[in-house]
């Protein structure tokens, strides 16, 4: 069974451990298996490519490495970095910025 996280695909978050401590950007993946998320700008690396018939030059890539969702916090309609609880409006369950009170 696959894991709920409080972080979603599309968020903005910001990096609150780590080398991109600080950082912020929007989530474009999440791997439940191994606990981590893509998140765009965030934890780049560079990966080296051999010269292939789709890429003739070859070279060295940027990329984003996979983040762990614990140094992940979610922002919110400010900018600031805030929990995430829970509340029922209309019989659905709306995922809430601890900080602010408001739905996210």
């Amino acid at each position: 069974m696959a894991k709920k996280y409080k972080i979603k695909t599309g968020d903005t978050v910001q990096a609150i451990a780590g080398e991109s401590k600080g950082q912020e950007g929007k989530v474009q993946k999440i791997h439940t298996k191994n606990n981590k998320a893509i998140v765009e700008g965030l934890n780049l690396v560079s990966k080296h490519e051999k010269p292939s018939a789709s890429n003739p030059q070859g070279g060295i890539k940027e990329m984003e490495a996979p983040i762990d969702i614990s140094n992940l916090s979610l922002l919110d309609k400010k900018g600031n970095p805030t929990r995430v609880g829970y509340r029922m409006k209309d019989g659905k369950k709306v995922r809430v910025a601890k900080t602010t009170n408001e739905d996210i």
